[in-house]
């Protein structure tokens, strides 16, 4: 499913430049489940970035489904992503213009899906937020916003999911609901996912653990 080979990446810094990644190579299986776990600034969220295709490596390689990320130009690369890859961020990232069923909508009408409505009205019901399909973000819960990021996340029935901290924004007693439903939701469709999380319990619930420390695989 996904293939990384020697992959790194710098940021220019103040002084001297950050190496935040240090040649990571890694495969991650169909259907498989990895937690990436670490400190702050080992590298993880720029990871993730860089296997969904949000930002290019200086060095090294991201194979998704056969497919080199790096040979694709940018208009194949989001075409790709919308395709492919299903995100789910901590601060959320739906549209705050649009309701909550036209942000689960925006990944099947980038294809064209012709039963759009059927597909994310469904997926809302999953999420328990039927009843809330005509609302928008701000009038809903920091929860209930996440729900949709995640119905929308799974709306075009992506290959992969990679998810960013995705109960970081919420309590613990919400989180953990939310976390619940992504893991059911996940593992209901065999959808492969990555998942950056701080939280050890959360890990342990991945079908694997993949530590990172100064930008390398421990």
């Amino acid at each position: 499913m996904i293939l990384i080979k020697n992959l790194k990446k710098t940021y220019p810094g103040s002084i001297e430049a950050v190496h935040v990644l240090k040649g990571i190579n890694l495969e991650i299986k169909s259907g498989e489940t990895v937690a990436l776990l670490g400190r702050s600034g080992s590298g993880k969220s720029t990871l993730l970035s860089l296997l969904g295709g949000l930002d290019y490596p200086d060095q090294g390689e991201v194979w998704v489904n056969g497919v080199c990320l790096g040979h694709l130009s940018d208009k194949e690369l989001v075409k790709f992503r919308a395709t492919h890859i299903g995100i789910i961020f901590q601060q959320f990232h739906l549209v705050s213009t649009l309701s909550a069923l036209e942000n689960v909508l925006l990944p099947l009408n980038l294809q064209n899906h012709p039963h759009a409505f059927d597909l994310a009205s469904g997926l809302l019901s999953d999420v328990g937020l039927l009843d809330r399909m005509h609302h928008l973000p701000s009038q809903l819960s920091g929860g209930e916003s996440q729900r949709v990021a995640i119905a929308r996340a799974l709306a075009a029935s992506p290959s992969f999911i990679l998810a960013d901290e995705p109960s970081g924004n919420l309590d613990e007693e919400t989180g953990e609901r939310v976390m619940d439903l992504l893991f059911k939701l996940v593992r209901s469709k065999n959808t492969t996912m990555v998942l950056v999380t701080h939280d050890k319990e959360v890990a342990a619930r991945c079908d694997r653990i993949v530590y990172l420390e100064h930008g390398s695989i421990q």
